[in-house]
């Protein structure tokens, strides 16, 4: 092992060591071989991810739009009988009885306060990994990772056990974890909000408590300046809105999930007088922003679902490495363009079940994506050639 300083001064110090680890060709090659079931794994399972959220989606527009066109405005005084059952959107003051309290540590915020949140940090170990691996003539490849350990300020505990080298990092459990604590009953004028409604709704304000730190919080441990691993940082949050706005199904003096004719269960709550009209174009660009995570996620797992599968053929390769990185690199464009096709293809199959004028607009493109691809691999060569010597 061998000690290193670290750049973040005293208290990141930590230290680092290296391991070397080589297989042979042979491993290597019926390594890739068995991945080929992996890559197998992963291509129906990245076409079933992003068919599902194609639907998953629509379903959700759909519902948005459902609601937005039932919602009725209720007044916040107290639940009308007749709107029992009905998407309402209630917006007025709230009144809090029993604030939340922090009786571990005996912090009360002050009458108002609807949550707190405890948020916990522990001086510990952490783990980092960095690798370096170089192929040998003869397709062998030798891999030298580096492993280096700091002491850094984390919120919940890392598990040490999971170390390469935990002899000397051991992470102790915490005294005290991250915790919320809500007030004993909330109101929406005369609506009452569960405990499950409030804790959608986030703590956001710092709250100093009394013999706290330059921060407000609390420090355990011996001395601030130079923490030992297992002292604490401690702060607390809390959420005080002076209203509240809600979206969901009356249910009795309270409210619930309103369960649309396209599927989903719509329930929305955030801090302040905000209209449904906002809400509802807060929650349909929240829609539109995880469908294209999903989609982003499943084309990935897409091209590494084909790189796997190609894999064997760069191993063969490298024999001679420097053959097995063109081929390495022609395996990896391939899988490209393969995704290109399919992920799109897939996409556009989704949408022509759904909807059918966008699926075919989908198809296209992907298939315009990839066949310019195409061309420009044919003509790399082309262009090479034709310059002169």
């Amino acid at each position: 092992m061998s000690g290193s300083s670290g750049d973040d001064g005293p208290s990141f110090g930590g230290d680092s060591f290296t391991e070397t680890t080589s297989q042979s060709w042979f491993q290597r090659l019926g390594s890739a071989f068995m991945g080929i079931l992996v890559g197998l794994i992963l291509l129906p399972v990245a076409g079933f991810l992003l068919f599902w959220n194609e639907g998953r989606a629509v379903q959700t527009a759909r519902s948005l739009a459902e609601g937005a066109g039932l919602v009725q405005s209720a007044s916040p005084e107290r639940p009308d009988p007749a709107l029992e059952g009905r998407l309402v959107h209630v917006a007025g003051a709230v009144s809090v009885t029993g604030a939340p309290r922090d009786a571990d540590l005996n912090v009360t915020p002050e009458p108002g306060t609807l949550r707190l949140l405890r948020r916990v940090e522990m001086y510990q170990w952490q783990e980092q990994t960095s690798s370096e691996t170089r192929t040998r003539v003869g397709g062998g490849q030798e891999t030298v990772t580096t492993y280096s350990y700091r002491r850094v300020w984390a919120e919940g505990r890392i598990d040490s056990s999971r170390f390469r080298q935990p002899d000397g990092h051991q992470n102790p459990e915490p005294r005290y974890q991250t915790r919320a604590f809500n007030a004993e009953r909330a109101m929406l004028g005369g609506f009452r909000i569960s405990d499950a409604q409030v804790n959608q709704i986030p703590a956001t304000t710092s709250l100093a408590v009394p013999g706290g730190n330059a921060d407000g919080g609390r420090y355990i441990g011996q001395d601030p300046q130079n923490p030992r691993v297992g002292d604490l940082r401690i702060t607390w949050l809390v959420a005080r809105p002076d209203a509240l706005s809600v979206i969901g199904a009356q249910v009795g003096d309270g409210f619930g999930p309103y369960a649309t004719r396209a599927g989903d269960r719509l329930f929305m709550i955030e801090p302040g007088r905000v209209p449904a009209a906002a809400m509802f174009q807060q929650a349909e660009a929240d829609n539109v922003t995880l469908t294209w995570i999903l989609r982003l996620v499943g084309t990935v797992v897409m091209f590494l679902g084909f790189l796997i599968i190609f894999n064997p053929l760069k191993v063969l390769a490298d024999v001679i490495p420097f053959i097995g990185s063109i081929v390495g690199f022609g395996t990896g464009l391939l899988a490209a363009v393969l995704t290109l096709i399919l992920a799109p293809a897939t996409i556009a199959i989704a949408w022509l079940f759904y909807r059918p004028l966008v699926g075919i607009a989908i198809l296209a493109v992907g298939i315009a994506l990839a066949y310019g691809l195409t061309r420009l691999r044919r003509n790399r060569p082309a262009a090479v050639q034709g310059k002169p010597a």
